[in-house]
């Protein structure tokens, strides 16, 4: 396989909690660092389940968010029905640590990404993919081995315009070459629409969410005229986690960012408040305060290596009143507003993270912080830089 080096250095990474000999402080982290609160953590992990219980629905996290096998397992324990993943080289990541039911939500297309799917295939017993298009099965066919037994979805998409398809022959033409073959089975679909996660106000964000769940059914109306059962249909996401269970066919959701929360997701209405306050922010990175040029401001070791930001910054956890402002790769200032509390130089502050999603992916491990603020272990982010 021309693209061995990187298959064995994604097998090769560690997956498996480590306990420090002794507890440390925050201040005594190596920064910037990437800190998630246990307690929150499973707060968010236990809201999710019950409300997953009480709608009747089933739960299939993103693990592209975290890229952590004993995140995934901790979801499973909660119940979660698997869990998804946005590449090939994520779900080798993911299937090497022992998680075992895995969705690849991206289509394949390509020889070498097809091989490393029936790599997957072949250490774990429940795996399943998307597919949007013939161009992309026929290549999956041409690499799975023949002892393989994959399960496909097909993408659809009715207005993001990111990935699937938006013709029905197609998936019927999909669909039929999946029977046709003996290592696939058809399963049903997928639809997923980002960019509505983030719409400022729930109402609206609610009604354009369930006119394309509307688009969505109808194309399961069709499947269902031409006896063709449908076993799953997922998608949604955190920001419409409680708008998309009132979908009938819904299966499952594919929530991610519910587990840490973030800026972009604090920032909008949620069902019943001005701002989206249903899971607590455990993730932050903890950066140290190490130069004051001036007055009024003070500059932290956390900069855009450390943070991943389309439009927002970071936010200090004890310091709301103050901005940061990006000072470039390396490097950030805290903006103090006049009578707020003046930070010394090697004191260590927690920051909201604009996008966690993008921000795992610059850090090798998750600092533990347990009940008594202290740090406990390390989680490894074992897909990190696993984007293909």
């Amino acid at each position: 396989m021309t693209i061995s080096p990187i298959i064995d250095a994604v097998l090769n990474r560690p997956y498996q909690e480590y306990q420090l000999e002794e507890p440390i402080e925050i201040d005594e982290l190596p920064t910037p660092a990437l800190v998630v609160n246990l307690p929150k953590f499973e707060s968010n992990l236990i809201k999710m389940a019950s409300f997953s219980r009480s709608a009747e629905k089933g739960v299939r996290p993103h693990a592209k968010t975290h890229k952590c096998p004993i995140i995934c397992k901790k979801q499973i324990d909660h119940g979660a029905v698997g869990v998804c993943v946005a590449k090939v080289s994520e779900a080798l990541s993911m299937a090497n640590a022992g998680v075992d039911s895995i969705l690849i939500t991206s289509p394949v297309t390509t020889k070498a990404k097809a091989s490393v799917l029936d790599l997957v295939a072949s250490r774990i017993g429940n795996l399943a993919t998307v597919v949007d298009s013939t161009k992309g099965l026929e290549v999956l066919q041409a690499q799975l081995d023949f002892s393989r037994s994959v399960g496909v979805l097909v993408d659809i998409d009715i207005e993001m315009g990111r990935t699937g398809t938006r013709d029905v022959d197609t998936v019927l033409r999909i669909i039929e070459e999946i029977d046709a073959d003996e290592r696939l089975v058809f399963k049903g679909l997928q639809h997923y629409a980002g960019h509505l996660m983030h719409i400022a106000s729930f109402s609206e964000r609610k009604e354009k969410s369930l006119a394309l769940w509307d688009k969505v059914n109808d194309l399961v109306t069709v499947l269902d005229s031409k006896e063709i059962s449908c076993d799953i249909v997922t998608g949604g996401g955190t920001g419409t986690y409680n708008i998309d269970c009132e979908v009938d066919r819904l299966t499952d959701l594919q929530v991610g960012s519910y587990i840490f929360m973030d800026q972009e997701y604090r920032i909008i209405a949620s069902k019943e408040a001005d701002h989206f306050e249903d899971f607590d922010v455990s993730l932050t990175v903890a950066c140290t305060a190490i130069s004051q040029p001036w007055k009024g401001a003070i500059t932290v070791d956390g900069g855009y290596k450390s943070f991943a930001s389309e439009t927002l910054e970071p936010v200090a956890v004890d310091l709301p009143g103050a901005r940061f402002k990006f000072a470039g790769d390396e490097h950030g200032v805290l903006l103090l507003q006049k009578g707020e509390q003046e930070l010394s130089l090697g004191s260590v502050r927690q920051f909201v993270t604009p996008h966690c999603d993008p921000t795992v992916n610059l850090h090798d491990n998750y600092w533990i912080q347990k009940e008594d603020g202290l740090i406990h272990s390390i989680w490894p982010v074992s897909a990190r830089g696993c984007s293909w």
